[in-house]
């Protein structure tokens, strides 16, 4: 009975903490990134204040669910900053329950955070974050460039000069664009002609294609054994275009996954995001038992301030891992997998080797 008692004070602070300091960190974030809308939109004298603050807002949550894992470290060392100013660790102990059994207790309830944030908070924030890039792209000085990747291939809307050309590539190996069908219209949307090749290389903006065949506007056809073609477009703007992978939920990344397989993009980005969802949970566990570890292995508990700067420098040192494996899996080192979980490995080991002798404390 007891034990329940205790138990439900536990999750009863924690919840209370945790909430304490997400709500001062999306005021931070909220903050600083107002700011940065104001300075977007400081060239439009029609835009009030109103269009920052809604694209603050639209933005936070997926910023919030980056740094969640920080969030639950700073939240684990304040809950037991509060447990061992009011001597509550003590009672705990005199009534069984030692220093093993709390640490499992949060660990528990952080784990159902873990799970609660990928299929609640992560569809909100997507979603929120999807209306973010759509709202600010009405406002963007450039909108002559689309680009969409689906089930048909790759499909490119260019402008060059007067001219507005819609490209269609069957599939990309590297460089390469296969089965290539470029349409060009003038500013009229009047057909002026079609260009066709089984290839074109597209390392720079400047277009190689070979064996090219024109067909004009009244159907006169003309074989080019070498054209060079003028757009916006070369291999890292367009893998670049598809980047922003924080406005895609769990469902649209397996699709899109699917899509860049058929026409030949590279997925290890998508990849590394999805382990990267699905291993939240984990990765908070991992935070609140390194969080623990410190405060039951070092009287650090009358410094809050103190306190906090570890909870920073752990912080710091923690995403320097985790960003040192991404940048591998992205550049196709390391397998994505393992560029995502191989630093929660490393950190499992590490929590092993802090918590042997934690009862003992």
């Amino acid at each position: 009975m007891y034990n329940k008692i205790y138990l439900k004070h536990i999750y009863s602070v924690y919840l209370s903490r945790f909430f304490y300091i997400t709500i001062i960190f999306s005021s931070l974030i909220f903050v600083m990134n107002i700011l940065e809308e104001i300075k977007f939109f400081s060239n439009n004298d029609n835009v009030g204040i109103g269009y920052p603050i809604l694209l603050t807002l639209l933005n936070l949550p997926s910023i919030l669910f980056e740094i969640f894992p920080f969030i639950i470290l700073i939240t684990t060392l304040f809950f037991f900053i509060k447990f061992q100013e009011s001597s509550e660790i003590l009672i705990f102990k005199n009534n069984g329950i030692n220093n093993f059994k709390i640490i499992s207790f949060i660990s528990l309830l952080v784990f159902l955070i873990g799970i609660i944030i990928i299929f609640l908070f992560h569809l909100i924030s997507t979603n929120m974050k999807h209306n973010y890039l759509e709202f600010k792209n009405k406002y963007t000085q450039d909108q002559k460039y689309l680009a969409v990747i689906n089930e048909n291939g790759l499909w490119i809307k260019d402008k060059i000069n007067d001219q507005i050309m819609i490209l269609h590539a069957e599939s990309i190996d590297k460089v390469l664009l296969k089965d290539v069908v470029i349409t060009v219209y003038d500013t009229d949307f009047r057909n002026q002609k079609n260009i066709i090749a089984k290839t074109a290389n597209i390392a720079k903006k400047n277009w190689k294609i070979k064996d090219a065949i024109e067909i004009t506007d009244i159907g006169k056809k003309k074989k080019i054994d070498l054209l060079t073609f003028e757009t916006n477009f070369d291999y890292m703007k367009i893998n670049s275009l598809f980047s922003n992978l924080e406005s895609l939920n769990i469902f649209q990344l397996l699709k899109q996954k699917k899509d860049f397989e058929n026409v030949g993009l590279s997925v290890s980005d998508i990849k590394i995001q999805l382990n990267r969802i699905f291993s939240i949970p984990i990765s908070l566990v991992i935070f609140t038992i390194m969080s623990s570890i410190i405060m039951f292995n070092f009287k650090i508990s009358n410094s809050k301030s103190l306190t906090l700067i570890i909870g920073i420098l752990m912080s710091v040192i923690i995403y320097y891992i985790y960003h040192f494996f991404s940048l591998l899996g992205v550049n196709n080192k390391i397998p994505p997998d393992v560029a995502v979980w191989m630093p929660n490995l490393i950190l499992i080991l590490t929590c092993m080797i802090g918590i042997v002798n934690i009862n003992e404390k």
